[in-house]
């Protein structure tokens, strides 16, 4: 065995030569011996690849696979040895004060290295590297462990009451208290060992709680899978180096060794985790032939392919041909999702009188996101903050709705059913983007007050019934053509959501297509009720949606020069004399936002007139809702004024638009003769 063991600390050596890592090992030598300080302590840290190891010698391999705690003593004797012969650190003593951190690069993609918690049986006593992934749902407030701690005997005529004899050292799965002790004894003497404290050396800790990413599935309104499977959160430990490595709601791979640690009567399975990656979304970088097809189909016009998307769309909940502004609007807001830090947002909120249906829809279209979270009544819309439960007695910070639909949707259902402070709160985060958790130092155990801020990266549906709302309050009398009675929503958060949408469709008319729906969807709810929805399945809309996201789109000077004019022209036409202009601030970003939506939607990378002038129609007829008409008077369905049957229509379409476009000049040329204006409300 001995034989054997030597040899493996030949070839860790050898490898260290080769792979570099003996010079990184020196260069942090050097800070040691230039420090000048005695230590109880030197950590080094070794980046190991399993299969540059594995092809010079097996042996090594599979131990460091399979036991790195004693893989770890291997190297531990080849850095001493190392040190002492090149004279790295003066300082140093004992091969017991090295503390070797071994950090593979990946593992073998076999099944047996991965660790799944929502399937059994959990190996937690294997003392093992595994692979594992999830999302981050909680994390703690960084705090402080024993990485390690020196001992002396007690007994003064011993030989180790001095030097560096007893030092211990943190391992995979150990508390604070298996470190650091007062019941340990000298081999030699058998006296009483006593830490002396000046040596003890701190760390950073910090612990996360993960859970499986198939949790995304279970937090959706609506879905197709019917599979059934169990969800447990599992937490890991960052230490050192690691500790704020991760965010909150982000999805990460991670590689470490599990333990099971004991709180009292309470024991935890958890992760030591040695190395953090982040896990990027993917998924098809293509669309179906059927949408290429239809896309051909309609290069004449650069309004049919959207028209027509959003005209069959989510055909298994509503006919085709209803609610096309809404599923437009639906459409525009999925392929404006993405994880970036200033992301063109596209927020929306439905005033209806037909909760039943709208709430399908939209269950129905975050289920083609990856994130599309629907927020459960019940929990948090935004992070908060609990004591930890691993008897730590630090900060928690708990992610919710809005931080796990990061790059996606967060569906927040009835906005009226919310109060006051909640709607506050929602229009911070709307404003900002970001969102302040505050913890209070005094009840967890910190010396000072802390503030944590999170990025909110999602998009945000809701809706308005407005025959409950009706009912909740005195409506006004003085109203402007046009618009809607909205009064029970703050105006400022009214002004900060992307689009108002008015449904005009009522389900009541026993006449119309969608009675006929759904009836015919009660009595078989699996049937295929229109040609469309085998020809554009579920699939085929994800695969579109996700390549259309990730375009890359910019501004032509055109439509840029469109949407300045009209924005200018609005806030001169759009103004009372108590509170200046009506239109907010963020109305400009809203217009940017909606073209860019549109020319994704097309499957293009330049933003055209046409793309802005859809942007306008759709803010121009929310600002309608919220402020009444202006002297741009557009209809009051102004992208779809018409059903779409044929070809005919199409055109008829086209021509409508044309003349919109028309007017947009003309009302641009009246109100902002100039782009370049300088006036004091520019």
């Amino acid at each position: 065995m001995h034989h054997e063991i030597q040899k493996m600390r030949e070839i860790a050596l050898v490898y260290l030569d080769r792979s570099g890592g003996l010079q990184k090992f020196v260069h942090d030598c050097k800070k040691y011996n230039d420090s000048k300080q005695n230590y109880a302590v030197y950590r080094f840290i070794i980046s190991i690849n399993p299969s540059d190891i594995a092809e010079l010698d097996a042996t090594l391999g599979n131990y460091i696979l399979h036991n790195p705690i004693k893989a770890a003593q291997i190297f531990q004797s080849v850095c001493f040895t190392a040190i002492k012969t090149l004279s790295l650190i003066e300082q140093l003593q004992t091969e017991a004060q090295i503390s070797i951190l071994l950090k593979p690069t990946h593992l073998p993609p076999l099944p047996s290295y991965v660790l799944s918690l929502s399937a059994f049986p959990f190996n937690y006593t294997s003392q093992r590297f595994y692979m594992s992934e999830g999302i981050a749902i909680a994390m703690g407030t960084i705090t402080k462990y024993t990485q390690g701690a020196r001992f002396l005997c007690t007994e003064e005529t011993c030989p180790f009451s001095e030097g560096f004899r007893y030092i211990r050292v943190h391992l995979p799965g150990a508390t604070e208290s298996a470190t650091v002790r007062n019941d340990f004894v000298c081999s030699l003497c058998s006296s009483p060992l006593q830490e002396d404290m000046k040596f003890r050396v701190l760390g950073d800790k910090q612990i996360v709680e993960m859970i499986d990413a198939k949790v995304l599935n279970a937090l959706k309104g609506y879905s197709n899978d019917k599979s059934h499977f169990r969800i447990q959160t599992f937490t890991v430990f960052l230490r050192d180096e690691l500790a704020n490595k991760m965010k909150i709601g982000n999805h990460y791979k991670i590689i470490g060794i599990p333990a099971c640690v004991q709180n009292g009567l309470q024991a935890t399975a958890c992760i030591e985790v040695n190395s953090v990656q982040l896990c990027k979304p993917n998924g098809p970088s293509f669309v179906s032939d059927n949408f290429k097809y239809l896309l051909s189909l309609t290069s004449s016009s650069c309004w049919r392919f959207t028209a027509i998307l959003a005209n069959i769309f989510a055909s298994q909940v509503v006919p085709p041909g209803t609610y096309n502004t809404l599923k437009l609007a639906i459409l525009l807001s999925l392929v404006q999702t993405c994880e970036k830090e200033n992301a063109d947002y596209l927020d929306l909120l439905i005033v209806t009188s037909d909760t039943l249906v709208i709430d399908r829809l939209l269950n129905y279209s975050i289920c083609l996101l990856p994130r599309g979270i629907r927020h459960p009544p019940s929990s948090e819309i935004f992070p908060s903050v609990s004591k930890d439960k691993h008897g730590t007695g630090s900060a928690n910070i708990q992610a919710c709705s809005a931080v796990l639909a990061k790059g996606g949707i967060c569906y927040i259902g009835d906005l009226s059913s919310y109060k006051k402070d909640k709607l506050e709160l929602l229009q911070s985060v709307l404003e900002s983007r970001t969102t302040t958790v505050f913890i209070p130092g005094k009840k967890y155990g910190e010396e000072a007050d802390q503030q944590v801020t999170i990025s909110v990266q999602t998009n945000f549906w809701s809706f308005v019934d407005v025959d409950s709302s009706s009912k909740k309050h005195i409506q006004k009398d003085n109203f402007l053509i046009g618009q809607m009675d909205v009064s029970l929503i703050p105006p400022n958060l009214l002004d900060i959501f992307g689009l108002l949408i008015y449904n005009e469709f009522p389900s009541c008319r026993l006449s119309s297509p969608l009675a006929h729906h759904i009836l015919k969807k009660a009595i078989n709810p699996e049937a295929m009720l229109y040609k469309v929805s085998q020809q554009f399945r579920m699939q085929d809309y994800e695969e579109f949606i996700f390549f259309a996201k990730n375009l890359h789109v910019e501004l032509s000077s055109e439509a840029e020069n469109l949407i300045q004019g009209y924005y200018l022209a609005s806030r001169r036409v759009r103004r009372d004399s108590i509170h200046g202009s009506t239109l907010s601030a963020s109305a400009l970003k809203i217009l940017i936002s909606l073209s860019k939506a549109h020319t994704k939607l097309s499957l293009r990378k330049k933003v055209l007139e046409e793309d802005a002038l859809i942007a306008v129609l759709l803010l121009e007829s929310s600002l309608t809702l919220k402020h009444g008409k202006s002297a741009l008077c557009i209809a009051p369905n102004p992208v779809f004024p018409f059903d779409l049957s044929d070809e005919n229509s199409l055109q008829q379409r086209d021509s409508y638009l044309m003349q919109c476009h028309h007017q947009l000049l003309k009302f641009i040329g009246a109100y902002s003769p100039g782009i370049h204006i300088n006036t004091n409300e520019e």
